[in-house]
């Protein structure tokens, strides 16, 4: 085969390839916009069997190296080996690509049906018209290509590629040629044109599937004290308006403007993502339920409407994830709206012997903690908002959990569906990785400000957050360039904020000291004390396999 065709069988390839996997991604879109079918693509199916079957250590790595960027990053991989092993059978031959198509849907068919998500009939019809559409597309080109005259070699390329029409050698008319040229260009620009529309209407569909969903939810007044049944139903199909609340931004009493410091609230769009899904599951909470059974004297099952009529409450509470480094940003600290856990579990009444809370996602994900936390006095909440909206998709619409003082890989399960009551038998998923079962969050802290390497002389702030959930940090000191620890300012983290009390120690604080810096080179480092005298260490331990330790340190020239 020349390297004319060869070249034209490489792009061929690419556009096949290209084109059954937007067919995937439209069809993942389109199904958010049909109740009754939910599908994933068979990039994203593909992606979760890898992240499923990876071992603990590999997964520890990639969180390690790529940080967020991982679940990006293993898609685009995906993405990229399905484009190259296209091209490659196709520059074998058209023929080879063929007989490679079904191989492909085979796999994803069954990648897709595996998945919680998506029901098996519809997976495997989509994995049949992906290679039905694939393979159409593949002879169209193919019938192009033969379609296109060689002038030489003839002999040479029928014995080398059988492709190559057999026949006499015919002088043909340059413009035919052209011609002939230009159609299979036209066919595989035309391909690629579709495939690229393809996944813009499948992301438009998710999209508005999402702003639809969040639409038909607006948050209730809180009605902690008032008792069962006083807030109405707020859920509909044709409830169309969100209500947005006001989201708390502002630092808490008693501490300066800093610019560069945390805000006490993080905002949604700023709020770490941490999870398992490769793409949002976009949930109707119309048809939403959440079960509870296991271990209980009656199983229930939950609408949204039925927690709407619970006792509601705010809660301002800092969670973090365990793979969070020293000095990073995987914590975050919000207020949630919801009912108590322990009020919903009441309902289904835990019997005795029942040790842990398995919690499920919608799209399989588990996780499971102590029975004790949901009953020990801390704000654990089955939670429907956030900073004064309802939850954003990312972070778990409809519902999701949130506990006080436990690392998110064992407690906080988004697009939550079901609650098993179990002993400590079973185990949930970040544990066969190798994470420990044992997961209370580390007392921590961290320098938000000096955030460049080089400030004036004079006075300069040194600020940040520290946080020890469900304990409560009682100070935060600082030391420049190991010198005497230096006792900081707080902010009055515990302080009503518009009217909302804020439970002591589930949430973060502020902290600021006031540095007078001298020219030189400085090395800044914090640590926080706990209210019940625990002090951070300052030993650094790696975050896998239950958290990090160590103090955050900065170094700095002042000119």
């Amino acid at each position: 085969m020349k390297g004319g065709a060869h070249f034209r069988n490489t792009v061929a390839g690419l556009v096949v390839a290209g084109l059954a996997l937007a067919l995937g991604e439209f069809a993942a879109g389109l199904s958010t916009r049909i109740n009754s079918v939910q599908l994933i693509s068979p990039v994203v199916a593909v992606g979760d069997l890898v992240v499923d079957v990876a071992p603990g250590a590999l997964v520890r790595a990639s969180i390690r190296i790529l940080g967020t960027a991982q679940k990006p990053m293993l898609l685009g991989g995906i993405t990229i080996v399905a484009l190259l092993i296209g091209a490659l059978l196709a520059r074998r031959s058209m023929a080879s690509l063929q007989k490679g198509l079904p191989a492909f849907g085979v796999l994803s068919g069954w990648a897709m049906a595996r998945s919680p998500v998506t029901g098996t009939a519809a997976a495997w019809l989509l994995a049949f018209a992906v290679v039905a559409v694939s393979l159409a597309a593949a002879r169209v080109l193919r019938t192009a290509m033969n379609d296109i005259p060689h002038r030489q070699g003839r002999k040479q390329d029928r014995e080398q590629d059988q492709e190559v029409p057999r026949g006499p050698l015919i002088l043909e008319d340059p413009r035919v040629r052209y011609a002939d040229r230009r159609g299979f260009l036209a066919y595989a620009g035309g391909m690629t044109g579709t495939a690229v529309a393809l996944v813009g209407a499948g992301r438009f569909f998710a999209d508005r599937s999402a702003q639809q969903a969040r639409a038909r939810v607006a948050l209730p007044s809180t009605t902690s004290g008032t008792g069962p049944g006083s807030s109405t139903s707020t859920v509909a199909a044709s409830t169309s308006t969100v209500a947005a609340g006001t989201t708390t931004t502002f630092p808490p009493p008693g501490l300066p403007d800093v610019p560069g410091l945390s805000p006490w609230i993080t905002p949604n769009g700023d709020f770490y993502r941490i999870d398992t899904a490769l793409t949002v599951p976009i949930v109707d909470p119309v048809g939403w339920s959440m079960t509870i059974d296991g271990m209980v004297d009656q199983p229930i099952t939950l609408t949204l409407d039925d927690l709407l009529a619970m006792d509601i409450l705010d809660a301002t509470v800092t969670i973090a994830c365990v793979s969070n480094a020293v000095g990073g940003s995987l914590v975050g600290n919000a207020n949630w709206t919801g009912v108590l856990l322990a009020d919903v579990l009441r309902l289904a009444g835990p019997q005795e012997g029942a040790e842990q809370i398995m919690a499920w996602s919608v799209d399989g994900f588990s996780a499971g903690f102590p029975l004790d936390v949901a009953t020990d006095g801390r704000t654990a909440l089955v939670a429907f908002g956030m900073n004064g909206e309802p939850l954003p998709l990312d972070h778990g619409f409809p519902v999701r959990l949130i506990v006080p003082g436990l690392y998110g890989y064992v407690s906080a399960v988004k697009w939550l569906s079901h609650l098993e009551l179990t002993s400590f038998e079973r185990e949930g998923y970040w544990i066969d990785k190798g994470w420990s079962r044992d997961a209370p969050v580390k007392i921590a802290s961290r320098i938000d400000v000096p955030a460049t390497g080089r400030v004036e002389a004079g006075t300069v702030p040194v600020a940040g957050v520290a946080w020890y959930p469900d304990v409560g940090v009682a100070a935060v000191e600082v030391s420049i360039d190991y010198g005497p620890w230096q006792t900081c300012q707080l902010g009055e983290g515990d302080a009503p904020q518009q009217g909302k009390p804020v439970k002591t120690g589930e949430a973060w604080v502020q902290w600021l000291h006031l540095w007078e810096a001298e020219p030189g080179r400085h090395r800044i480092r914090v640590r926080a004390v706990g209210t019940d005298g625990t002090l951070q260490p300052g030993v650094s331990v790696a975050p896998a396999p239950n958290g990090a330790e160590g103090y955050h340190e900065i170094n700095l020239t002042v000119a």
